[in-house]
């Protein structure tokens, strides 16, 4: 696999979950710095989703011809084993949102 960078969107396996974490194999954008996705065999990724309604963790975006959310409340750390294929890139306003909105998010 080619290099994974900040704002791309593969199609991931997220199975096993437990519980309410979001389950099956969906799209879902990288938001891990390039440095770290360079160095690491790990991804911090963000889900999309098509079913969501407008959570405050949560970026409205459209991609792939449909519109949806980035799910910032179920950011997850996998495994680039995880990563079944490359699907696109997010529109840079969009992931500049998401990156704002998980800083409001961790902020003190």
């Amino acid at each position: 696999m080619t290099r994974v960078r900040r704002g791309e969107v593969f199609l991931v396996s997220l199975a096993p979950s437990r519980g309410r974490e979001i389950q099956k194999t969906r799209p879902c954008v990288i938001v891990s710095p390039d440095q770290l996705n360079g160095a690491l065999g790990t991804f911090l990724i963000a889900p999309l989703t098509t079913g969501s309604r407008a959570y405050p963790f949560r970026v409205a975006c459209r991609f792939g011809g449909k519109h949806g959310h980035v799910v910032l409340d179920q950011i997850r750390v996998v495994d680039r084993a995880r990563l079944v294929r490359r699907l696109g890139v997010l529109s840079r306003p969009v992931v500049a949102a998401a990156l704002e909105t998980l800083r409001e998010m961790f902020a003190d």
